[in-house]
């Protein structure tokens, strides 16, 4: 079988592997305060551009959604997501059961937009009975989107600016950055997108590590007691160097961006092999993500020989996802194009 069904099917990066094995022998301090996730950090501030900012390790990605969300609303406080918005439709209820209410608004493509977030805001603080409702605490976006979709950076800077006038954070969740950051015709970089978001993560667990994401708050006050909630969540690690040899290799020498784009670039190659011939597309993403078009009949054909997501029906079949990933080959797009 051929594994298109997500980009997380693979172990890690033969480079993580092997320092891992080199350094398995070794003891260190734990809780990540060891020299490792320091320098691991260290690294991240750097790519980043912010020697103020805040690095923490969490181990996967619905937990560090409801770590960070909780740690920053208060208990009447809601966060806003697109309809399509992870929090709301893949994490089994994690952020309600933490006592927090996810707003809903409607998307584009997967993406929120800055026009459809200042009506909503506006809308709720001219309700004269807003102090009954869950208040909008934070805004949640996903780079790239549930869609593989990206936001530009003027996107970014106008939704920004929206959560500025409201004196509100954007939470930017990164599992898939590095495909974000990598994406056809994309603008945005990690220093810039940084710079628009008062918190976001690194993900690893999608990208070349065994597990693992890097939460980064770009000023270290806004959450000063981030570890304590994280203990609170069971988010921390007691051998917490696993995660910091992980991103210290993937800051190193620019392993993550390199790797990240091997799986937009198989992704393209993809693309290309199902238009000639003569699929269309659900929505053209420009970072991993897939989205052809298929009928009953090519879709059971499918299933027999790759593993693949069902993503939604469709009036002509049904809309499958294709996910490439860090280690996609080009023999295995070869592959796949036999059998489409």
């Amino acid at each position: 079988m051929l594994h298109f069904e997500c980009d997380y099917t693979r172990g890690c990066h033969p480079e993580i592997m092997r320092r891992l094995a080199e350094t398995n022998m070794l003891s260190t301090t734990g809780y990540g305060e060891d020299e490792f996730c320091s320098s691991a950090r260290a690294k991240i501030r750097a790519a980043v551009g912010n020697d103020n900012a805040a690095v923490w390790f969490c181990v996967g990605g619905t937990q560090t959604n409801a770590t960070v969300i909780s740690a920053l609303l208060k208990p009447w406080e809601g966060v806003i997501s697109a309809t399509t918005g992870h929090v709301n439709g893949h994490e089994a209820g994690a952020i309600e059961h933490s006592g927090h209410k996810v707003i809903t608004l409607e998307h584009e493509n997967g993406k929120l937009s800055a026009k459809t977030l200042r009506a909503y805001l506006t809308g709720f603080y001219n309700d004269e009975a807003w102090r009954h409702i869950a208040r909008p605490g934070m805004v949640y976006i996903s780079f790239p989107t549930e869609y593989g979709t990206v936001y530009s950076q003027r996107e970014l800077e106008e939704i920004h600016s929206v959560c500025r006038e409201y004196a509100i954070p954007l939470f930017i969740d990164g599992a898939r950055l590095g495909y974000g950051l990598c994406a056809d015709g994309g603008d945005v970089t990690l220093e810039s997108l940084a710079g628009e978001c008062e918190v976001f993560y690194v993900g690893g667990t999608k990208v070349g590590a065994l597990f693992g994401e890097a939460v980064v708050f770009t000023d270290k006050d806004l959450c000063p007691d981030f570890f304590t909630a994280m203990k609170q969540q069971g988010a921390v690690l007691a051998k917490g160097r696993l995660l910091g040899v992980q991103f210290d290799t993937l800051f190193t020498d620019g392993l993550y961006l390199r790797i990240s784009q091997n799986a937009v670039d198989r992704a393209g190659e993809l693309k290309k092999i199902l238009r000639d011939k003569g699929y269309r597309f659900h929505i053209d993403s420009p970072t991993n993500q897939v989205f052809p078009i298929v009928s009953d009949e090519k879709l059971r054909k499918l299933k027999e020989k790759v593993n693949l997501s069902v993503w939604e029906p469709h009036p002509d079949g049904w809309v499958i996802r294709l996910c490439t990933d860090w280690a996609t080959t080009e023999e295995e797009i070869k592959l796949i194009k036999e059998i489409l």
